[in-house]
């Protein structure tokens, strides 16, 4: 019986379904505990690019079962679109992928309801993927969301109008032009669909499964820093995207869980607005986002880039519990002579290594430590211990400042190039 969790420790973007995929012949369910479509994990099998958003990412791998689990939030259409594209692809869909009946629905409104706030706040927008996800977390709590299981219920039209009535009253509330029969419509067949797929109790599937002493790796989305509690607020998404997510996201206990890996670039990327200490406004940031191709794979817009972000990455792992480390995109600083590294923050004057109570209104000015850059393809090498001294110097530096061993690095998109400390 063995859970371990992975997750991002930036603002997303992190490279989680790369390593979710690399790893998932080890295990014998891929579980993915919250979010919904406003993510996007892209994995690249022998040069072909699958951008997944809420299919967990062990589903192109034969040995794992994929669950998405009640922490999830999930929009039919978007689902209806993935399943289908997996198995044009020749993806067994229906013998690996399972879907908790606890998981709330994206509706047609939700959708219409995010994009009015997020234009009804100008300037101040939080930057929002309008996928719907915020309203949908805000019925799920208000208690009078709809979920998976309701589908099959024979008063779920019923819910349903009484759901949309609610929505259209507080459309009432914004200037926003909409339209919603179309969208409606594409909505009900792509529920019709959903009903083929294999819905079930998830939290007895998952528990019944590890008393079997099968593995399980839960699987997030976003990243640590955009967690509802403790990320960035409220530049934040709508759910927990830390460690103790994985156990309300799927119905398991905290003393099931093992390893916790934490996901991190070699420098940090966000999208949206928000607080960003190491932000790069210049020549340096744009070559990190041209190199890295940071465009969102869900929103396609461009990333701000920086530096990495120690203190932010350190506040990360002691949330999570990190036990190790999984290092990407280490490649896209191939060609920098030498790279930036925030060890800490100057706060009015005062050196901290703390995340302040209010990020978004502190003056935050980064301190860095110059590292040498390691002037080399990462590309060639083929095993952890061969890569350039300097580069493995990064690596320590990381390590020292974190006391967490990186275990894993990451030299491009592709599995296979992936190496694995000894």
């Amino acid at each position: 019986m063995a859970v371990d969790i992975l997750l991002g420790l930036q603002w997303g973007d992190e490279g989680k379904g790369k390593i979710i995929d690399f790893l998932a012949p080890q295990y014998d369910l891929i579980a993915r505990f919250q979010g919904g479509p406003n993510a996007g994990h892209t994995l690249v099998i022998n040069g072909e690019k699958t951008v997944l958003h809420t299919v967990p990412s062990g589903i192109l791998q034969e040995r794992p079962i994929n669950i998405i689990g009640n922490g999830v939030v999930i929009d039919p259409i978007t689902l209806q679109k993935e399943v289908e594209f997996l198995k044009s692809k020749g993806v067994d869909v229906g013998t690996r992928l399972l879907i908790s009946k606890k998981a709330h629905l994206i509706l047609p409104t939700h959708k219409i309801l995010d994009a009015a706030s997020e234009a009804a706040k100008g300037k101040e927008k939080i930057g929002s993927t309008l996928r719907g996800i915020s309203p949908t977390y805000m019925d799920k709590t208000g208690r009078n969301g709809l979920r998976v299981g309701d589908i099959l219920s024979s008063n779920f039209q019923d819910a349903y109008r009484q759901i949309r009535e609610k929505h259209l009253r507080l459309l009432r509330l914004y200037d926003f032009e909409f339209s919603l029969p179309q969208e409606e419509q594409k909505w009900m067949e792509a529920i019709q669909y959903l009903r083929s797929l294999s819905l079930i109790n998830s939290e007895y599937y998952i528990n019944d499964a590890l008393l079997q002493g099968k593995r399980l790796l839960a699987e997030g989305a976003q990243g640590t820093m955009l967690d509802i509690d403790f990320g960035t607020y409220p530049y934040v998404t709508s759910s927990t995207t830390i460690a103790s997510g994985a156990c309300s996201g799927l119905g398991i206990a905290p003393q099931k869980i093992r390893e916790v890996i934490g996901i991190a670039k070699a420098y940090c990327t966000r999208v949206g607005g928000g607080p960003f200490p190491t932000e790069l406004l210049d020549e340096t940031g744009e070559q990190i986002r041209k190199k890295g191709n940071e465009f969102g794979s869900t929103t396609g817009r461009p990333r701000r880039c920086g530096w990495l972000d120690l203190p932010a990455l350190r506040y990360a792992c002691m949330l999570n519990g990190v036990t190790q480390i999984a290092l990407t995109k280490s490649d896209v600083l191939n060609d920098f002579e030498y790279i930036d590294v925030c060890t800490e923050y100057n706060l009015a004057g005062n050196p901290s290594r703390e995340i302040p109570y209010d990020i978004c209104t502190a003056n935050i000015q980064p301190v860095y430590t110059r590292l040498c850059g390691w002037k080399n393809d990462l590309r060639q090498f083929s095993t952890y211990d061969d890569l350039p001294e300097t580069f493995l110097g990064y690596l320590r530096f990381i390590e020292d400042y974190l006391k967490i061993p990186v275990s894993m690095v990451s030299t491009g998109p592709e599995r296979e190039k992936l190496l694995l400390k000894n």
